[in-house]
């Protein structure tokens, strides 16, 4: 049996380089993420998702993508739709909530169509942070909404319309990204909020999802929590709060690690988070030298985060439910008009 490294990985282009397919073979990453820089075409698309499993010798390599809609999404016109962000959602008339939830999973729907389409298996997203007033606006539109109900509510529709049509949601940013104080892509957010605090607002669409198949870590410092270290190196956070108190029992996969929020050279990043208890370490920018760092001190997928990773692929073992695609997109577009024209009374 191939032994599979705990890591995720990109690629530099729209298609897969012979030195790329290469490292792949032999590292053997437990799957692949696109960014914008990959996606042209639909076919183009294809091609390339089909070439990557074929580097690792897996038809179930999963393939990531971030498709929010909004500010977040890597496929987009002139090939595929421009989808709101979540906030559009929460913005829908007040007084019906089963409306907002049916519009959200339908959204949700859309894109999982979309992306299977191509051959990507995983969404990042919904994103489950609760902004609040002052804080960074690298969360801003793209969270549902400024109460954590709200945001759990819909955060669940997105991520069982996205299930239905065979793609597996990515909770994020576990345990919250809402208090940052600034964009952890450039720099280490730090948040100063009582633990009691962050308990009743930050973790609860988290706790109400804890049984999604993934999530993505946050890298934030929690003063409450760990003084000294981010969320995703944090054996304090990951420990008693993610698998704790907000009883996340699928596969953890850490944010980006070559994001600035986070210390030292990839290796360390890499090794740290696993170290920590992130079951997988995410890896974004596609630089062959940095991928080849990071599988050189990641561990084999092996025991608990095994048994996670693959309780997570089987829940993609089902066809997705039927679905008149045309028909949803005329449903969404009428809904999302309601909203907007709502919006400017």
């Amino acid at each position: 049996m191939t032994a599979i490294k705990a890591f995720i990985a990109g690629c530099a282009g729209h298609v897969l380089g012979p030195d790329e397919a290469a490292f792949f073979r032999e590292a053997q990453p437990w799957g692949f993420i696109l960014f914008r820089r990959n996606v042209e075409t639909p076919d183009q698309v294809r091609r390339l998702t089909d070439a990557l499993r074929e580097s690792v010798g897996r038809a179930d390599a999963p393939v990531l993508v971030d498709q929010e809609g909004g500010r977040v999404q890597r496929l987009g016109p002139p090939h595929w739709p421009a989808y709101p962000p979540a906030a559009a959602f929460g913005r829908l008339p007040a007084n019906d909530f089963l409306l907002r939830r049916e519009v959200a999973r339908l959204g949700a729907r859309l894109i999982a169509h979309d992306l299977r389409t191509v051959g990507i298996t995983v969404d990042c997203m919904p994103v489950l942070d609760v902004p609040v007033p002052g804080a960074d606006s690298v969360i801003g539109d793209r969270a549902y909404g400024r109460d954590a109900r709200e945001v759990a509510i819909l955060g669940r529709a997105c991520a069982e319309g996205l299930l239905a049509g065979g793609v597996l949601p990515v909770v994020k940013h576990v345990p919250g990204h809402g208090r940052g104080n600034a964009d952890s892509h450039h720099a280490l957010p730090v948040v100063e909020a009582a633990r009691e605090e962050l308990s009743a607002s930050d973790f609860l669409p988290f706790r109400v999802l804890a049984d999604m198949p993934l999530a993505m870590s946050a890298h934030i410092i929690y003063r409450a929590l760990d003084p000294r270290r981010p969320a995703t190196v944090s054996r304090r956070v990951i420990g008693e709060v993610i698998r704790g108190e907000i009883g996340f029992g699928g596969l953890l996969m850490s944010d980006d690690i070559s994001m600035n929020a986070l210390a030292g050279t990839i290796g360390e990043r890499a090794r740290a988070a696993s170290r920590a208890g992130c079951d997988i370490v995410l890896h974004c920018n596609g630089r062959l030298e940095e991928m080849k760092a990071v599988a050189e001190v990641v561990p084999t997928l092996a025991g608990a985060a095994r048994l996670r990773a693959a309780a997570a692929l089987a829940r993609l073992a089902h066809e997705p439910e039927p679905f008149d695609v045309a028909e949803g997109r005329e449903r969404l577009k009428s809904a999302l008009a309601m909203g907007s024209a709502g919006a400017e009374t």
